[in-house]
């Protein structure tokens, strides 16, 4: 080894054997630390390259306080029962239930059901009946982590409301949310959720409204739901919907989806009905709705046509109960109802829910057309029975797009007279009814007739014969509208627009 060489390796062995020796001998005293140079003063924050953008941190920070999660303890029995309204409700409109509630089989251990909800003052909080529907106990968690017990005030199962209230001193000066106006809605506006979706404690998502008054699936016909995209989950239910201004316009309740999960298109209830259903629970443990007692259907094109009205907007009734109060009020089958108390009736949808507001005992304004002619009828509702709520004045089967008439092949039936018998076993009237035997044309096909209906009225005229029934037809010109209320075989009714052919 060269001295050039052996003299840098032994330097190198000089300057290693110090940290060696440090790893195996107690360290020397630290020497003093070297002066550390001042921190350098945080940079200010780069502008945002997006403006424009709503924020809704300031909302979410005031509003969460008030938001809660619900866990309620279902006994056996209610959870063998499976999904509340599941039944009367499309496979597609499906309600947001926790991860663990499932669907018990009958004998199965109790479960538990997951949600939302929001403190409205006094201790009371508003959430979904299915949230709590057949609960042994409620366990409430503030958004600060503290758990308290709810008991249920009461719950309605036609609105999907249900109010509890907090036990407790710890109750009492807890945050309430600010409640808006869900009337002001417009689609197009900015709406916030917040909740539990998948037991995802207050979570917060935002979209807009889609649109409003969009008509429950069957035993719901009574909610005018407020349609938005905002992302919700299962375990959202009961939460609030809030305006930009932090306050409650809505309950999350429902999504539409094949798959169970957000799929873009989510229901909430209306706050002024949700409010109106928990003051009606306070003081007498129940909701109660206003009756008129009629059945409707939609007035397409082709009923507007044969009806001579300028528009496809209404109610075409084509049922009228009874003793019931549109009985007594002159409603009459084949009026179309126009509005109730000033407010416009759009569509069939429509009136199910303005007069379920009404309180039973209370007179409404209701203006139909008749005849080509307006008129306005004061009409003293009635009260919905609980059973009827989950049926009530929903649209007829039956009856889409039409084609007819003149005699019977002109509108592509084939009709029989029916005999005293068959009346009786039908539940008509003498004189009352004519059979259809058959349906050879496309339209009438397509209108929804079939073997064994029977023709009630053409028009606004009853008819119990074949003769009757032709004479009827035959003053209808070719290319012409004509409405027929038929009966199905299961008893319900609703009119059909056909068009009078050649024959």
């Amino acid at each position: 080894m060269t001295a050039r060489v052996r003299n840098p390796l032994l330097a190198a062995l000089a300057l290693t054997f110090p940290l060696v020796a440090c790893a195996r001998e107690p360290s020397p005293a630290p020497a003093a630390p070297a002066a550390v140079p001042a921190a350098a003063a945080p940079a200010a924050p780069a502008a945002p390259l997006v403006t424009g953008l709503p924020d809704f941190t300031r909302l979410v920070e005031q509003v969460t306080p008030g938001v809660v999660n619900i866990e309620a303890r279902i006994g056996a029995r209610a959870a063998a029962r499976g999904t509340p309204l599941d039944e009367d409700m499309p496979e597609i409109f499906r309600r947001f239930f926790g991860p663990g509630f499932g669907m018990p089989q009958p004998g199965a251990s109790p479960g538990r059901s997951l949600g939302s909800g929001f403190l409205i003052g006094e201790g009371y909080i508003l959430t979904n009946h299915h949230v709590v529907d057949g609960a042994e106990t409620i366990t409430v968690r503030l958004s600060d982590r503290r758990e308290l017990q709810a008991k249920l005030v009461g719950s309605d199962e036609g609105y999907d409301v249900a109010l509890l209230k907090l036990e407790g001193k710890e109750a009492n000066g807890l945050p309430a949310l600010r409640l808006g106006s869900s009337s002001a809605l417009r689609p197009g506006q900015w709406v916030v959720a917040i909740g539990s979706p998948l037991g995802l404690d207050h979570s917060v998502t935002a979209g807009i409204v889609s649109a409003v008054g969009r008509s429950g699936g069957r035993g719901q016909q009574y909610v005018p739901f407020i349609q938005t995209d905002v992302a919700i989950n299962r375990g959202n239910s009961g939460g609030p919907l809030l305006n930009t201004s932090g306050e409650v316009v809505g309950i999350n309740s429902q999504i539409l989806s094949n798959s169970g999960g957000y799929m873009g298109v989510s229901f909430a209830i209306p706050i002024d009905l949700a409010m109106n259903a928990a003051e009606q629970i306070k003081k007498t443990g129940k909701v109660s709705r206003g009756m008129l007692g009629v059945t409707v259907q939609e007035v397409d094109s082709a009923r507007a046509k044969a009806l001579g009205l300028p528009n496809s907007a209404g109610a075409l009734v084509n049922g009228v109960e009874p003793g019931s109060a549109a009985e007594k009020g002159g409603i009459e089958i084949g009026d179309v109802i126009t509005a109730v108390n000033g407010q416009p009736v759009n569509s069939s949808a429509d009136l199910p829910p303005m007069i379920g507001m009404l309180q039973p005992g209370s007179r409404a304004r209701v203006e139909i057309l008749r005849d080509g002619r307006k008129r306005e009828l004061s009409v003293t509702l009635g009260e919905l029975s609980s059973d009827a709520q989950r049926t009530g004045a929903r649209e007829a089967p039956g009856a889409s797009q039409g084609a007819a008439a003149s005699p019977a092949a002109r509108i592509g039936l084939r009709v029989a007279d029916l005999d005293a018998a068959t009346r009786r076993q039908l539940g008509l009237g003498n004189n009352e009814g004519v059979r259809i035997t058959g349906v050879i044309s496309p339209e009438a096909r397509e209108a929804g007739l079939s073997p064994g209906m029977v023709v009630l009225r053409v028009g606004r005229t009853p008819v119990g014969s074949v003769a009757a029934l032709e004479r009827e037809l035959r003053s209808v010109a070719e290319g012409d509208a004509v409405m027929l209320l038929v009966r199905s075989p299961g008893g319900a009714t609703s009119f059909v627009a056909l068009t009078v052919g050649e024959g």
